[in-house]
């Protein structure tokens, strides 16, 4: 194998982790959270990050699947960058849910 299609195993396998993460961390917070940090609903990150986690798992970044990753990576790193941070800021703020 080549070290370009090495490289681009790891990218396809990172991502799948990527997408992974954020569906655990999603599956694993609390319902009312979601609505205090003012972000979508439990059910709804988790249909966007367990289906991003399934793109990113059957699509390769190289390739007609391209068009599919891109969007699932998208959405995995929304939910890391923005609304992870969020419901940490919420779940550490109001000690006594």
């Amino acid at each position: 194998m080549l070290v370009a299609e090495w490289i681009l195993e790891v990218i396809h396998w990172g991502s799948a982790l990527v997408g992974l993460f954020a569906f655990v961390h999603a599956l694993l917070q609390r319902a009312d959270a979601y609505s205090a940090a003012d972000r979508k609903t439990k059910p709804i990150w988790m249909l966007i990050t367990g289906g991003a986690t399934l793109a990113l798992v059957l699509f390769q970044i190289e390739g007609p699947g391209f068009i599919f990753w891109v969007p699932a990576m998208a959405a995995a790193l929304v939910y890391i960058v923005d609304v992870r941070p969020k419901l940490i800021e919420v779940q550490r703020g109001h000690r006594n849910w």
